[in-house]
């Protein structure tokens, strides 16, 4: 485990998520990940992915994380279907990873937005 990789981080408010000290709209999880609805949603489906993992940013990851971003990719089209996004080709969604301060990251937890369902909606 790198230096910038921890199981839990006390301060992380994903973290919180993801261990239930904090209450979530749960949408998915399992021991590597946790998807939960967004509380400012910026369409009519919008929701997260989050390891359970603390890792700060996708600036941080490496080979190691190679997997567990898989997983996460091929998961999210999944519950996209499930929330009520409509299927491809004439649905779709958006994903969304911001990345430090200038990509307009807030939580410094690595998150994918997953965006979608009947437009118009904002841009998130």
């Amino acid at each position: 485990m790198t230096e910038h990789v921890a199981q839990h981080h006390s301060d992380c408010l994903f973290c919180k998520i993801a261990t239930g000290k904090i209450p979530s709209k749960l949408v998915y999880q399992d021991d590597e990940l946790y998807a939960f609805h967004d509380i400012h949603p910026s369409a009519p489906v919008h929701f997260l992915i989050i390891p359970r993992i603390h890792v700060p940013s996708m600036a941080l990851l490496n080979e190691e994380h190679a997997a567990l971003m898989g997983r996460m990719m091929v998961l999210l089209p999944k519950l996209a279907l499930q929330e009520g996004c409509n299927p491809y080709p004439a649905g779709g969604f958006r994903v969304v990873i911001n990345t430090g301060a200038e990509g307009a990251q807030d939580v410094h937890h690595l998150h994918i937005h997953v965006m979608g369902g009947p437009r118009p909606w904002l841009r998130g």
